[in-house]
């Protein structure tokens, strides 16, 4: 075995089911996570296949999902390099989550939650501009939901989810509306981006959310567009840094 062969320690297998998206899976973790470091290249396919128990065939095709995520180039000659990181695809869901999951120092959610301010409020801003009043309407009782709800965790939570996919979806703008959605829904799956609980999260997550609603029924653009920043920005500091006490807003 060659030294660099001896140098790289995988961790321990996983089951070999489903096992093409089994190796991609791994191989997306030790990249994101730096044990297979950008510029470096890939173990030769006998380790690789080894290791994950499976053919040439099984590894060469994972080894191409990952080059369509972005995360390898395949050089003729010299092997699979794993990319630099302003290459990948990180929109691509099993390269998302693989960021999040391992996110131990928040960087990548602190990361998501400035992108996430800017495109909700540029789509806060597009609906008070040219909302109509049957629009007006939904966003007033998406925020009322939200009221009738503060004490039911559960369904206040859902209610908080339901009023910013309002808002995304009436902006009329695909491209944020797909882009905001991925990084929103990927992020509410992950117990780090819930956060810390603090207290009066149920009334300040409200009246954040009335702030922006009237600034929409105002047609005040500008005004939705720095309350709707506000509140994503402000809510995942609380999260983040606040005192355990009641379930924060979204």
């Amino acid at each position: 075995m060659s030294a660099k062969e001896d140098a790289f320690a995988f961790s321990s297998r996983r089951p070999a089911e489903r096992l093409g998206v089994a190796v991609v899976s791994e191989l997306v973790e030790l990249i994101v996570t730096g044990e297979l470091p950008e510029g470096e290249l890939l173990p030769p396919e006998g380790t690789l296949c080894e290791h994950f128990g499976v053919s040439r065939t099984v590894l060469r095709e994972s080894v191409k999902r990952l080059e369509e995520k972005g995360l390898v180039v395949v050089a003729q000659g010299r092997g699979t390099q794993v990319a630099q990181s302003g290459s990948w695809n990180m929109l691509d869901p099993v390269v998302l989550s693989a960021l999040i999951d391992n996110d131990v120092s928040l960087g990548v959610l602190d990361e998501l939650t400035i992108v996430r301010g800017s495109l909700e409020s540029a789509m806060a801003g597009a609906v008070a501009t040219r909302r109509t009043a049957e629009e007006l309407t939904r966003i007033e009782h998406a925020l009322e939901s939200m009221r009738e709800t503060q004490h039911e965790s559960d369904s206040f939570r859902q209610a908080d989810v339901v009023f910013h996919l309002t808002i995304m979806e009436l902006s009329r703008n695909r491209l944020a509306e797909n882009i905001a959605k991925r990084l929103y829904r990927r992020a509410l799956e992950s117990s780090r981006y819930q956060g810390m609980r603090y207290e009066d999260a149920f009334h300040s997550t409200v009246e954040e959310h009335a702030l922006v609603v009237d600034a929409i029924s105002r047609k005040d653009a500008e005004a939705a567009e720095r309350a709707m920043r506000d509140h994503i920005v402000s809510s995942w500091e609380r999260r983040r840094l606040g005192a355990p006490e009641e379930e924060p807003g979204l």
